[in-house]
């Protein structure tokens, strides 16, 4: 039976409280494109993605014009590049090009993929795609490039986290007269999910189908308005209950988008991720959601106490409101891209290494951070390490998207626009981990990899 009251309060949530389907991403392999030709693979890549996701866009805006549901971004991952690359050689800024001129043919707003993954070391294609993503970005507005340099079964491979300290800080150095912006679509990871719709750590695994559908769905201001309307007199037992209750609540909206889009393209639905993404809007924040929980502000004692429960009670709650769950799903904490995040940055109260520390216990890691523009490859290499760290041992996803403000410093800010929004140049530790970091080598798995 239809309720009106749940109607009323779903249009409630898209209007005065920020609820959107955040992307509906569309997931394309790209091994049959692969050709010891590169300009034949790339031509395969346009064909194929141009007649695939030829109708993502209109199909999505006609479910938004149907069901009045808000769908920000429509988005391509793709295989990861790297394994293209090694097959046909050649310049990989080359396929970052192609990619380019496919997302322009079609609409979206970006296409992920420009990917390498070397948690156990490099095979072929590997380093040249890798040494590729800086210019690849600069030279492109819609694509995102992501490594994996860890995984809790196989270690991190130190090799591939020098290499990317480097490659984070040329990324902003090439893109400087742009705010650095190069660094913001380039992220570093530990136990990639093979389905994440999220930008810009999002590829196609190759142990998914030729195409699929994954949505990702958003909500921090429904959370927070439910906490507020709840009063102060609840117990934290009962805050967990109701944050799991409108977790359900935003993730059948996401069900019923992937359902529509799925039936509507022709394609196999994959998953509902159902992270809490949030935006620089007033209202819409995962910093302002701690503390509603009771929080003075994000930072203070307490901080990751209050992530972890409403980590896990998006994740309790969603689960039982989609067919299937996967990507990311929890509560994301980028700074530049949270309005709560940004204030709590901008007054001290929150730290690189508070953040650290909440990463052990939310969705991915660090997060569009903005450091000064003098951090070396060296310290972006050993905060990709720490992470990556995390990771590896608690079986989790962590991730670094960190970037260096080129001329600036701790103080200063960069403003990207958009949803990447804007944020104070964060102060970090300059202490060199340069010894460890040119080690090289492979950390080895923890004992628990063994298990099978």
């Amino acid at each position: 039976m239809i309720n009106t009251s749940d109607i009323l309060e779903t249009i409630s949530m898209i209007q005065d409280e920020n609820l959107d389907i955040r992307t509906v991403t569309m997931g394309i392999s790209l091994l049959d494109c692969a050709d010891a030709d590169i300009h034949v693979s790339c031509e395969k890549i346009y064909r194929k993605i141009t007649e695939k996701a030829a109708r993502l866009v209109p199909v999505c805006e006609q479910i938004e014009k149907e069901y009045g549901i808000p769908i920000i971004n429509k988005r391509i991952s793709v295989t990861p590049i790297a394994m293209l690359v090694g097959v046909s050689g050649g310049d990989p800024v080359e396929y970052a090009l192609t990619l380019e001129r496919a997302a322009a043919a079609v609409g979206v707003n970006f296409i992920g993929g420009f990917s390498a993954l070397v948690q156990r070391g490099f095979s072929a294609g590997d380093r040249e795609l890798i040494e590729a993503i800086p210019e690849a970005l600069s030279r492109t507005d819609h694509i995102c490039a992501s490594v994996n340099v860890g995984s809790t079964k196989a270690g991190i491979n130190l090799d591939a986290v020098e290499i990317m300290g480097r490659m984070v800080r040329k990324a902003a150095e090439i893109t400087k007269d742009r705010e650095c912006i190069g660094a913001s679509k380039l992220v570093v990871l530990c136990n990639a999910p093979e389905n994440n719709p999220f930008m810009a750590g999002a590829f196609h695994g190759v142990g998914e189908p030729d195409t699929v559908i994954h949505v990702g769905v958003s909500g921090p201001g429904v959370v927070r308005s439910a906490l507020a309307r709840s009063g102060k007199g609840k117990s934290i037992t009962e805050i967990a209950d109701l944050i799991k209750r409108t977790a359900f609540k935003i993730t059948r909206m996401g069900q019923l988008v992937g359902t529509l889009a799925s039936e509507r393209l022709g394609m196999p639905f994959g998953i509902v991720d159902l992270s809490l993404a949030p935006t620089p809007a007033v209202g819409d924040s995962v910093a302002h959601i701690l503390e509603e929980i009771g929080l003075v502000q994000c930072g203070a004692a307490g901080t990751t106490a209050a992530l972890a429960l409403l980590n896990d009670a998006v994740k309790k709650g969603g689960v039982m409101a989609s067919s299937m769950v996967g990507g990311l799903s929890g509560a994301f904490i980028p700074v530049s891209e949270d309005a709560g995040m940004i204030e709590a940055a901008r007054s001290g109260a929150l730290c690189i290494e508070k953040l650290e520390a909440m990463t052990s216990v939310c969705s991915v890691g660090l997060d569009m951070i903005i450091i000064p523009g003098d951090t070396t490859a060296e310290v972006i290499s050993g905060i990709i390490a720490d992470e990556a760290a995390i990771g590896m041992i608690n079986s989790k996803t962590t991730a670094v998207r960190v970037i260096p403000a080129i001329g600036k410093q701790a103080g200063e800010e960069l403003n990207f626009g958009g949803l990447l929004g804007y944020g104070p140049i964060m102060k970090v530790n300059t202490l060199s981990p340069s010894e460890f970091i040119h080690r090289g080598g492979q950390i080895p798995a923890p004992i628990q990899a063994l298990r099978n």
